[in-house]
């Protein structure tokens, strides 16, 4: 990873600038997106927030070039009538293509400062390719501790936001998929040589923030504007 992919658009110079934060669900990526683009001046964008509402016209508008059903899937196939493994693998499949709409809400930022990205879907062996070095980009992962600690206090980290027949079966797939999706993502970034983060509850926000900070340190803006 030496240089940019040249055939990536950037029209702003956006993604040749951006930081990128990847992983697993419930890893604090969000928190520390938002402290240090309090810190820096930096902008901040979160990728579960667009692709869970300002992309759903382009999924059902893909559903509708590709012939399939518009309304959603039925919950229960979904999150019950299912295994964990299968849930991966084909959240694992759709997000080349969700990463392709985080490229284009990307494309259209322009800042005097890095863009910081984070998010499950930017996923190493896709963010890859349009860095100029590993270094751009971490992956953010929960230990097993850290994990079962954020389903005792964030009840949304297990909440299903669909009605099903099952809701304690649809809650364990839903962890059981979080963990092979995250379990790869840690594979993909070690083959890619981008270093990976094991969050295990043992220090605050703040000073997870200040490891990142500190691994992205040759990128941000030498003024910690929020500390100063």
């Amino acid at each position: 990873m030496n240089a940019m992919n040249s055939d990536v658009w950037d029209p702003f110079g956006t993604l040749r600038n951006a930081l990128w934060i990847g992983g697993g669900q419930w890893a604090g990526k969000s928190t520390v997106a938002r402290l240090l683009a309090g810190r820096y001046g930096l902008t901040a964008y979160h990728y579960d927030y667009h692709d869970a509402r300002a992309h759903n016209d382009r999924r059902i508008a893909r559903r509708v070039r590709l012939g399939e059903p518009i309304p959603d899937p039925d919950p229960d196939a979904v999150w019950v009538n299912t295994s964990p493994q299968k849930m991966a693998e084909e959240t694992l499949a759709g997000f080349p293509t969700r990463f392709e709409w985080a490229l284009d809400d990307l494309r259209g930022l322009v800042s005097g400062r890095p863009i910081i990205a984070e998010g499950w879907g930017l996923r190493p062996e896709l963010v890859a390719p349009i860095i100029d070095s590993p270094s751009r980009m971490i992956v953010m992962v929960p230990s097993e501790e850290f994990r079962r600690r954020q389903v005792r206090e964030l009840p949304r980290a297990v909440a299903v936001d669909h009605r099903v027949s099952d809701p304690d079966r649809a809650q364990r797939n839903r962890l059981a998929r979080d963990r092979l999706v995250a379990d790869e993502a840690v594979r993909s970034a070690r083959r890619l040589g981008i270093r990976v983060l094991e969050v295990d509850g043992s220090e605050n926000a703040e000073a997870v923030a200040d490891i990142v900070a500190d691994h992205f340190s040759s990128y941000l803006p030498l003024t910690d504007v929020y500390r100063s």
